[in-house]
């Protein structure tokens, strides 16, 4: 399948676990460090890389608050695609925190910037008051959510949640999660997958733990500690057919991608070589659209509030799921756990997610 085909969507009926399998290309050159490599293949489909929007604004955000980098960030600040209009003009919408945690929506997308494709990965990111930690929450892309009236359907619509991104864009989906969470939703922030791939390769690869052996398109990713970059990183994110778990493992192997990013961004071999950190905060400035509130000086703002400036701060959460279903025209779908949502939901407008994290380790 071509880059401009679009992405299968699997499931399962309820109690069946996720598909799994694999398409059986030639491995790309572009591989894993620890593991096998070869060479290049030409038949890619698109990839979930919601995360490079996490890694852009933790970047943007963590580094800010070291003195030196103040001037070399701008660069990355300044290459930054900002659209208007982004946040939903439907009311009413969920107050704003007065407690100083705010919320970024973090897409990744089929289509470049603000035009409309189908969202691929989407992401909370979520950022305490205390500026402690960062939490990333991932929210499944075939979660049965009630889709709020647009355009396409001009009334309440029961759907997979990534439909929202392709019938309303990032308001809709903003929208949605605001339906679904009660929680305000403070910025967006969208990107395509090219951009993730080069923002792997520019950092030399980053290190992660693979629990499973899996293949996809004839690519062969051990068990252990390997090294991702390039390609291997964009296919390494969006398997899961090959996963025992399906899309859970999917978004945790991309939690932990984005984690070691963020690691390898802040280590001394990056912040220690200018040129370099200026050549990854520029790509990643070049990669980004966000909305337009999430200004220069509300990044530095919100940089020199931080009180972490590493990966290990980073806490990964998964939205709870209860099963899978099947909708009446055949659609597999994952059935939103509706009381575990409720809590998290709770922890996140109340600034209790350390909590929430304590009593449902992932």
């Amino acid at each position: 399948m071509d880059d401009d085909d679009e992405l299968d969507l699997f499931g399962a009926d309820e109690g069946v676990p996720p598909r799994r399998g694999m398409d059986a290309h030639r491995q790309d050159e572009e591989s894993i460090t620890e593991g096998v490599g070869a060479a290049s293949s030409g038949h890619r489909r698109r990839a979930p890389v919601i995360f490079l929007c996490a890694v852009l604004a933790i970047i943007l955000l963590v580094v800010g608050v070291l003195g030196y980098f103040l001037k070399h960030l701008t660069n990355g600040l300044d290459e930054i695609n900002r659209e208007p209009l982004t946040m939903p003009t439907a009311s009413p919408r969920p107050s704003t925190a007065t407690d100083g945690a705010r919320t970024f929506v973090l897409l990744g997308s089929d289509s470049r910037g603000w035009d409309r494709g189908r969202s691929d990965s989407l992401m909370v990111a979520y950022l305490p008051a205390d500026r402690e930690h960062l939490y990333l929450i991932s929210f499944l892309r075939d979660m049965w959510v009630t889709i709020p009236p647009n355009k396409v359907i001009g009334k309440p619509s029961q759907a997979k949640i990534n439909a929202a991104y392709s019938w309303g864009g990032v308001p809709l989906t903003i929208q949605t999660l605001e339906s679904l969470t009660n929680v305000r939703m403070d910025h967006a922030a969208v990107i395509d997958f090219t951009g993730f791939k080069e923002l792997t390769t520019a950092l030399g690869g980053v290190q992660v733990y693979n629990d499973q052996d899996s293949t996809i398109e004839g690519m062969h990713f051990p068990a252990g500690d390997i090294t991702l970059k390039g390609n291997a990183a964009l296919k390494y994110v969006r398997e899961r057919r090959d996963l025992k778990n399906g899309d859970l493992d999917r978004a945790r192997r991309q939690r932990d991608v984005l984690t070691a990013i963020i690691d390898k961004t802040l280590s001394a071999g990056t912040l220690a070589n200018p040129s370099k950190f200026d050549d990854v905060a520029t790509l990643a400035g070049r990669t980004m659209t966000v909305d337009d509130k999430l200004t220069n000086s509300e990044i530095r703002k919100l940089a020199m509030s931080l009180r972490f400036t590493s990966g290990d701060k980073v806490v990964q959460v998964q939205a709870p799921i209860s099963g899978f279903g099947r909708s009446k025209d055949g659609q597999a779908y994952d059935v939103v756990d509706k009381e575990g949502l409720q809590e998290l939901s709770d922890a996140m407008r109340n600034d209790t997610m350390d909590v929430y994290v304590e009593n449902h380790p992932q």
